[in-house]
This record gives C-alpha cells, sequence and structure tokens, in this order.
C-alpha cells in the first residue's frame, strides 16, 4: 500500500445551509452534472483510501440516498445535531469503530473544485514530514474574514489565528486556512476526547486539535493548494454560480488542450462526465450534460443542448435538443429538430428541420428531412421520409410499433397508423393514411379521390375577390364565365 493513502477520508456533509435559502440540502446543489459532496467524494475518492465516510445530518434521508445512488462503496454517519465539526469528526471515527491507525484527511463537503491532485499532494507532505496534523492551506489575494496560518522559523504551523482576533501583523498574512485535513488517526481520536465547547458557539471545533497536539509536542505543519480559488466553499447561489462558472472554464480548458475546438468557451457549459475526442468541434450556445460523447471531428452546434448523447466521428448537430440519443457517424441532425431517448441514427443519416425522434431506429443514409414525427419506429437503410408524415404510434392505451424498410420512398403527408410494416422497396403515395402492411416493391395509395367542383367560386362567394380573379382568368382565356353577383 502507498505510504500517501489514506487509511481514511472524513468528509462533514451535516450542515443545514440556510444561506442557500433552499428546500434542498446543500451538499446536494449540482454543479457541472455532480452534487457538491458528489465533486468532493469524486475528489476524495482519487486518494484510494481504505475507508471514504461521509458525515450526513441536515436532509440526511435525501443525501444518504444521493449517495447510495452515485457513491455505493462510501459508508455515512449521522451527526443528529450539529455540534460543531470535531463533533462531526468525531461521528466519522465512530462509524469506521475509533480510533485508526494511519491517515484521516478530512474534508468539508460544500468545496466542488478541491481535486484529487491536491489532496494527493496534502497526503504526500504530511508523511514526508511526520506531522501530527497537516493543515490544506492556500494564498489568497484577499485573505479577510479568514483564519490566517502563522507558521514558525522551521516552517511549522504555530497558530490558526481568526480574522477578528488577528494584530495588523497577523492580518497581513495571505496564507489562510481551508478546512482541510490530514491527521494521524490515533492521535486525532485522542484530541477529540479533549475538545472542549466553553466558546462563544457551545461547539466542538476541529482547529482546537491542532492546539492540543501542538501543546502535547508534536509537530503542526501545512500544504499549500497551487490554486486558492480550490479551497473555496459554497454558502449561497452567488457562490454556487461562481463555482460553476470556475470548473466550467477548467473542463473546457481541459478538452481545449486535449484537441477539441471549443469556438467560444463563454457560451458554452459542460458537465464533468462529457467526453470530447479530437478534433471534435463545439459551436457557440450549446451545452452538453450528461454522459455525452462528440467523436473525433464531430462538430455541435450553435444552439444545441445534448444530454447523454453520443455523437459520431464527423457528424453535425446544429440547433436541436437531442436527450438519450445516438447519433451515428456522419449524421446530420437539425436544425431545430428533437431526438429523445431511444434514438438511434445510423452512419449518415438525416433528421432535418422540425423533426421529432424517440425509440427509433433510423438506419444507414436514410432521411426524415422535414416537418416529421417518428416514434416508436424502426426505418432500414437508404429509405426517405416524405415530409409532414407522422408516426401513429398510441391508441390511447399502449404504443405500438412502426416498421419501414429499406430503399423505401414515402410520399408527403403520410401517416403511419401503427402497428404497421412497410416492406423494403416500397413507395407509399403523398397524402396516404397506410393503416395495412405494405408488400415489399409495391406502391401503396390511401386517400380519398379528387373532385373538382366547377364554378363553385363565383356561385358561393360571388363578389370575393377569389372570384373577380376566377372571372380574369376565364376572360382571358375566352371562355364564358359567371358574371360576379349572377347566381346559378
Amino acid at each position: 500500500m502507498s505510504v500517501n493513502r489514506p487509511a481514511a477520508v472524513v468528509v462533514l456533509a451535516a450542515g443545514e445551509g440556510t444561506r442557500m435559502k433552499s428546500r434542498t440540502p446543500k451538499v446536494l446543489h449540482p454543479v457541472c452534472g455532480r452534487s457538491l459532496v458528489g465533486h468532493v467524494v469524486a475528489a476524495a475518492g482519487e486518494l484510494e483510501p481504505e475507508s471514504l465516510v461521509v458525515v450526513v445530518g441536515h436532509g440526511r434521508e435525501q443525501v444518504v440516498a444521493h449517495l447510495a445512488d452515485v457513491a455505493p462503496e462510501v459508508r455515512t454517519a449521522v451527526q443528529a445535531e450539529q455540534n460543531g465539526t470535531g463533533h462531526a469528526v468525531r461521528m466519522g471515527l465512530a462509524e469506521l469503530g475509533g480510533a485508526v491507525d494511519g491517515t484521516v484527511v478530512v474534508v468539508c463537503g460544500d468545496t466542488p473544485l478541491l481535486t484529487g491532485a491536491t489532496l494527493r499532494a496534502l497526503a504526500h507532505t504530511h508523511a514526508a514530514d511526520g506531522n501530527a496534523v497537516t493543515v490544506l492551506t492556500a494564498e489568497v489575494p484577499d485573505a479577510a474574514g479568514y483564519g490566517r496560518i502563522v507558521r514558525g522559523g522551521d516552517g511549522a504551523v504555530t497558530a490558526i489565528v481568526e480574522h477578528k482576533d488577528a494584530s495588523e501583523d497577523v492580518r497581513a498574512i495571505r496564507e489562510i486556512n481551508s478546512g482541510v485535513f490530514a491527521f494521524d488517526g490515533k492521535l486525532l481520536a485522542q484530541a477529540l476526547g479533549q475538545v472542549r465547547t466553553d466558546n462563544s458557539q457551545g461547539e466542538e471545533y476541529l482547529t482546537d486539535v491542532l492546539g492540543i497536539l501542538r501543546a502535547a509536542g508534536h509537530r503542526v505543519g501545512a500544504s499549500v493548494a497551487g490554486d486558492h480559488r480550490e479551497i473555496l466553499g459554497i454558502n449561497n447561489r452567488v457562490q454556487l454560480a461562481q463555482a460553476r462558472a470556475l470548473l466550467n472554464a477548467r473542463l473546457l480548458e481541459e478538452a481545449m488542450l486535449a484537441g477539441a475546438t471549443i469556438v467560444d468557451p463563454s457560451s458554452t457549459w459542460v458537465d464533468v462526465s462529457v467526453v470530447f475526442e479530437p478534433d471534435s468541434v463545439v459551436h457557440p450556445g450549446t451545452q452538453l450534460h450528461g454522459v455525452t460523447r462528440l467523436g473525433a471531428g464531430a462538430q455541435v452546434g450553435p444552439g444545441c443542448t445534448l444530454t447523454d448523447t453520443s455523437v459520431g466521428a464527423e457528424a453535425r448537430v446544429v440547433n436541436a435538443v437531442c436527450v438519450g440519443a445516438e447519433v451515428g457517424a456522419g449524421a446530420s441532425v437539425g436544425p431545430y429538430a428533437y431526438l429523445r431517448p431511444g434514438t438511434v441514427l445510423g452512419a449518415g443519416a438525416k433528421i432535418g428541420t422540425y423533426v421529432e425522434t424517440k425509440n427509433a431506429q433510423v438506419g444507414e443514409g436514410t432521411k426524415v428531412p422535414h416537418l416529421s414525427y417518428v416514434g416508436d419506429a424502426t426505418i432500414g437503410d437508404h429509405t426517405n421520409v416524405g415530409a409532414a408524415s407522422v408516426f401513429v404510434n398510441y391508441d390511447g392505451v399502449a404504443k405500438h410499433h412502426t416498421t419501414i424498410g429499406s430503399h423505401c420512398r414515402t410520399g408527403s403527408d403520410n401517416m403511419f397508423v401503427a402497428p404497421v410494416t412497410v416492406g423494403d422497396g416500397a413507395y407509399t403515395a403523398a397524402g396516404s393514411v397506410i393503416t395495412k402492411d405494405v408488400p415489399a416493391g409495391a406502391l401503396a395509395v390511401a386517400r380519398g379521390q379528387q373532385r373538382n367542383i366547377e364554378g363553385w367560386v363565383a356561385r358561393k362567394r360571388p363578389r370575393s375577390a377569389a372570384a373577380q380573379a376566377a372571372q380574369g382568368v376565364s376572360d382571358a382565356g375566352g371562355g364564358g364565365g359567371v358574371e360576379p353577383g349572377q347566381g346559378a
């Protein structure tokens, strides 16, 4: 086992977060596709700790259910009453059976920008320096309101002084406490037993452990975060938005450095689970959510929102909304298309303007170019579906399936009343309502015969502009028309 691998990570996620002004527990608010606590658990997981426990309190039923869904390997401990950070850590250790032999890392559940790399550096410094406690610190441009890190001549931390208690000399220090620590597990358990509650809040402060261990002759060290923004905690919706912007910028930078083109990062928003292959291009005004993947050379946007969607190599998606869809290599989607869950487009397929699909498999090279709805359907290869077609899949009780074969040509304004099958190479006439299966190679015509009633406008709308226009055509042709106003 690596010497830097901690025995345990304890995530503090029990607070109410009243400044969020929300029915949702603070740590469950989302940022770039993960909850706040989900980001922290993911970063902590990169340490590969022997145990990872999240201390829950406010809204614990929701938090526990969420963790069971996104990180089932995580254990939870309950802090029924929020009696301070020291008390929360004691609850976490109790879940692990008490004193832990090895390093215990304590992190806050509302720091979504914290990275695994920074936590690994903290664990490395803790082990290399032989500290009883190592504080994760950061040097910030403006330290007002933060606890200052006071160091001795050997670089060890001698005190953490709150802003309100600091002298002018101490307030000039820009190195601050992040609230993230690495402890010797056994010493932590012993010191927590000595923490008092004789303070203004009547709570057990975890920071008191540092003074207790230092007084006992143990060394307290520090590890400085490379980017001070990583330690930002979220307490209100303004800070939530700021963290989202920072994380989004980080994700886009990583994508661009890996070979993706982001034309306008300021109008592009992505989740942490989005994957970009080299030479994929994202145009302005695009949002990529969930498990979305852009293949090599794929182009998405402008004006797209894709969720849990894969876009194949060299495919093009423009002004479209896609949810749970698969777009094949070289396929084309949009503008103004809506691909709903279960849509699978084959290579080179086309879904055009104002087309909606759902639970539909569209074959290689097949085109649905205009103004159509394709639901609960299978369409073969190299078929063309005429404009204004509707796959009538719902009878008011159940959904039914339509199958159209390969190399078919269906006319405009067709209704396919499911369940129905159109065989390979078949044609359907424009304006048809297809209610029966069409054999391969057949032409299906399902429409009423056209009947022209001569002179109807002149008789029924005698003084209208239409009647006058018709009269003009009749006069020009030398035929005997009906005089305006003349009845039949």
